[in-house]
């Protein structure tokens, strides 16, 4: 019986999280063809409402093509590793007060490590396609992803310093009286913008660069292997969706004059205004160039993180504001 009801608990969090990833690419493609003044997806049903399900399927159906001289069980293992930490990861994310599939003390860190293991992924794609394209692309993917994790690690540390404790659900809970973003206002920009570094998302997808690296380190793959690896980014940026909304806008908590609305209901909505976001950036935002890219992150992000960091706790010991 406890196994049974955790294969539930897992289903209940996976069958949702696919279906929102399928019409997150709907939503993108629509919201951005509005900024663009096109129609978008519009002719699979209803305004285009089964074209997700239509690209899945076309995935699904195509031929897996395994190049003759790659390393073939790290070549279909590392679609697999990236997409299954990008669902692992939303084990400790409270969707309401209790409503959370592993309530772990330090939350946070669990969340940074298995962000942090995305890489292995990226890595052995590139290696193992032995294609010299996929190989720069993985290697530019590991390096942003590494340098933006350090000033989001210093943000994340900040907050705990703040609330007393790495628990997600005790951060959530302790927004009652003031969401974090308004003390914490850069921080949480800064969070959000290296958020789009560690998904390799607009205007940081250089691993991407069709231009200069022909796909980057997903060149070599096709059908599932590719669904695997789109699914995984787009799973990744709805938990850093979550994540931030956790962190900063105090997760299901609610307006106060719109109490009656239920938790879960707002954190979604919260979700959504960060995916949106991540969208809207894209439309509007060229691309950096690589060199650009590192200065953003260890000459600009990487001081202030560290500076906002001294600097909240300097005024926690001078105040006596330390939590317990």
């Amino acid at each position: 019986m406890t196994i049974l009801l955790t294969i539930l608990n897992i289903l209940s969090l996976v069958v949702p999280l696919l279906i929102a990833v399928a019409y997150f690419t709907l939503a993108e493609r629509k919201i951005m063809a509005s900024i663009q003044r096109r129609r978008g997806p519009n002719v699979i049903g209803y305004m285009g409402l089964l074209q997700p399900l239509a690209d899945g399927l076309k995935l699904f159906v195509k031929e897996t093509i395994l190049p003759t001289n790659a390393n073939t069980f790290l070549f279909v293992f590392a679609p697999i590793i990236t997409f299954v930490l990008s669902l692992i990861s939303w084990a400790v994310i409270p969707f309401g007060n209790g409503q959370v599939i592993a309530d772990l003390p330090l939350g946070i860190l669990y969340s940074l490590a298995v962000s942090s293991l995305g890489v292995y992924g990226v890595l052995i794609s590139g290696w193992s396609s032995n294609s010299k394209y996929a190989f720069l692309g993985g290697l530019r993917s590991a390096a942003q992803m590494v340098s933006y994790e350090i000033p989001m690690g210093f943000v994340l540390v900040t907050v705990i310093l703040c609330v007393g404790s790495a628990n997600l659900t005790e951060i959530v809970l302790s927004q009652v009286e003031v969401w974090l973003v308004f003390p914490l206002l850069p921080l949480s920009i800064m969070f959000f913008i290296c958020c789009l570094a560690e998904t390799n998302r607009h205007p940081f997808d250089l691993p991407e660069a069709e231009a200069e690296l022909v796909s980057g380190y997903n060149v070599e793959y096709s059908a599932m292997g590719f669904a695997l690896f789109f699914l995984g980014e787009y799973a990744n940026m709805l938990f850093m969706s979550a994540l931030t909304s956790v962190l900063f806008l105090g997760g299901w908590l609610p307006v106060v004059f719109l109490g009656f609305i239920p938790g879960s209901l707002w954190f979604g909505l919260k979700i959504c205004i960060f995916v949106v976001l991540f969208i809207w950036v894209r439309a509007i935002l060229p691309r950096y160039r690589y060199d650009q890219l590192m200065d953003l992150g260890w000459k600009c992000f990487l001081p202030l993180s560290l500076s906002f960091f001294f600097l909240v706790a300097g005024l926690l010991i001078s105040f006596d504001w330390l939590p317990n």
